[in-house]
């Protein structure tokens, strides 16, 4: 029996992997991270960068399992064992950026991002012992996208649970049949649906299969937490409740993936495959073209028209680049539906609202579902909660997609945080634009790092919208606590263009808190509209000529609850 995962169980979001690799690239400690003075810098360089918290460390091993982690899925070159057949300068340079570690540095939109990792799961095997005592080698996401598609073989859906793959995917490979896996797997799903506690029934697989591997009962949780999230950063699966299931999309490439299950010949090539990444099987002329087509047909299918026309389909090259395009068409088609969705889902962005308000990072809602904030991407969460609340409330003349400034994945969960440069969130409704920008920075900090950057953004807007439709801009600045030296910024709330001419601009500083109160109450008291936010805002807008920045902030708390208050009355 075998137990394996992908990547790295301490670095368990995939696409933090490139703001790593990002930083490294610009620093002297490619090749130079070895022992404690190079974990101790690359952990440092990590802090720096934001990337990590650096907190207390002593043995600094984050820097060592950060470069694990990126060495393991062929970013880095990774050290060649005195054991191996072939010498390190075979492979390259130990622990500086390969090139699919390259391409991920320079991929800018989640696709791309996702085909650096999809090459590099394409390209780790795992060597495994046969029964007959002989070695063999796997690929885990071919077995898993296999698995997945003989569940749909025996099920019709092309999905598994966590505990399935905790159990039963993460414990075979290729040599295990393929049937079997399945049939097993259909077998724990039965029992699952059938035991009166599904905890207690877990509790006891878990338990079960520690003794038989001789593991602890947590490892098959963090082997399989790990796995879910590197296999969703290809882009191949999404999540399915607390499972995975084939994107549809992807189905027929999945199954091509899926089909090929040969090994790299040599040592050399295993490592030379890993770093270059795999090939693809879009990467050839007839299956690119096969892709291709089944995408037209499934757009076809959704009513949406797309003329290829005369556009050349000459080489995979020309093919991957109408492939973009109309996969592209199909996220954003699916996008509208999630945000038609959010209205419906007003108690879970509460929820996420409360989460991130009270700095905890989880809640179980029932037996079946846990929302969890990861840690380490609470401010990205913060910025999706926010769009979602927002879309929740409906009306937008912009789309979606359009309205967010950070990027989001098949799960339309965010991938890092909005970038530089723009606010966070432009919710443009008929009669007027919001700004939103949001922030976890507290104390004095917040007014240098939010105050000039919040009033440029709100200003440029105002411009823009000035001289396109003449939509008044309003400006929603929201953090867990506000600083008085912020509020006092917003209080003044002026800014000057080049020209000198003196712009009043419309900011309202709330927390986390206290716009779930009010979100909250729209909903249970019937009334979701973007009326009701810009009455809010103007109510709270109008006390600041008359207070200092902390009587202004107490107006605006007390403004808050007599408005809750008085929707709950009607």
């Amino acid at each position: 029996m075998t137990l394996w995962y992908i990547g790295n169980t301490s670095v368990r979001s995939a696409f933090r992997l490139r703001d790593g690799l990002v930083a490294l690239s610009t620093s002297y400690l490619q090749g130079n991270m070895r022992g404690q003075d190079g974990d101790r810098a690359f952990r440092q360089l990590l802090g720096q960068h934001g990337i990590v918290s650096l907190g207390t460390d002593e043995t600094n091993s984050v820097g060592r399992k950060w470069r694990s982690a990126l060495g393991k899925l062929g970013f880095l070159y990774p050290e060649i064992p005195s054991s191996a057949t072939i010498r390190q300068e075979d492979v390259g340079a130990m622990d500086t950026i390969t090139p699919n570690g390259w391409r991920l540095i320079r991929s800018e939109t989640v696709p791309a991002m996702q085909e650096c990792f999809l090459r590099a799961l394409a390209a780790q095997y795992i060597e495994i012992q046969n029964t007959d005592g002989q070695s063999t080698w796997f690929s885990p996401l071919r077995h898993t996208l296999a698995v997945l598609l003989e569940v749909e073989r025996q099920t019709g859906v092309a999905a598994v649970s966590f505990i399935e793959m905790a159990l039963h995917v993460q414990t075979t490979s290729s040599a295990d049949n393929i049937v079997n896996v399945a049939e097993r797997i259909i077998v724990l799903r039965n029992e699952r649906n059938a035991a009166e506690s599904k905890r207690r029934f877990d509790s006891a697989k878990y338990e079960e299969a520690g003794i038989a591997f001789g593991l602890k009962a947590s490892t098959f949780r963090d082997y399989a937490d790990a796995n879910f999230r590197y296999l969703k950063a290809t882009g191949l699966v999404q999540n399915r409740g607390r499972g995975i299931a084939l994107v549809p999309e992807k189905r027929l490439f999945s199954e091509l993936m899926a089909r090929d299950t040969s090994a790299p010949a040599t040592e050399l090539d295993r490592y030379t495959t890993l770093c270059n990444g795999a090939v693809l099987p879009t990467d050839t002329q007839d299956a690119a073209l096969d892709v291709l087509h089944d995408l037209l047909a499934q757009l076809s299918q959704m009513g949406i028209p797309f003329v290829l026309g005369d556009r050349p389909v000459n080489t995979p090259a020309d093919i991957a680049i109408i492939r973009h395009e109309v996969e592209d068409i199909i996220f954003k088609q699916k996008e509208e539906i999630y945000a038609s969705e959010q209205a419906g889902q007003w108690e879970e962005i509460a929820t996420y609202i409360d989460l991130i308000a009270s700095r905890r990072d989880r809640r179980r809602i029932d037996e079946e579902t846990e929302i969890i904030i990861p840690r380490s991407e609470t401010p990205a969460y913060l910025e999706w909660t926010l769009w979602r609340a927002f879309l929740a409330i409906d009306s937008l003349e912009n789309k979606p997609y359009e309205a967010r400034r950070f990027r989001i994945d098949q799960d339309f969960l965010p991938v890092g945080t909005a970038p530089g440069n723009g606010p966070d969130l432009i919710m443009e409704f008929r009669d007027f634009v919001i700004v939103i920008e949001v922030t976890l920075t507290e104390s004095s900090r917040q007014e240098a790092a939010e105050g000039e950057p919040v009033r440029r953004h709100v200003a440029d807007l105002m411009n823009q919208y000035a001289e396109a439709n003449g939509k008044p801009v309003y400006g929603l600045f929201i953090a867990n606590n506000i600083d008085s030296n912020t509020a006092e910024t917003f209080r003044i709330g002026a800014w000057y263009s080049r020209s000198d001419e003196r712009m009043q601009l419309h900011i309202i500083p709330i927390t986390i808190s206290q716009f779930n109160m009010f979100f909250k109450a729209l909903f249970t008291t019937n009334n979701v509209a973007p009326e009701a936010v810009i009455n809010l805002m103007n109510d709270c807008e109008q006390y600041r000529s008359d207070c200092e920045a902390p009587e202004w902030k107490v107006m605006i708390s007390q403004t808050v609850e007599r408005t809750v208050n008085e929707m709950v009355a009607q």
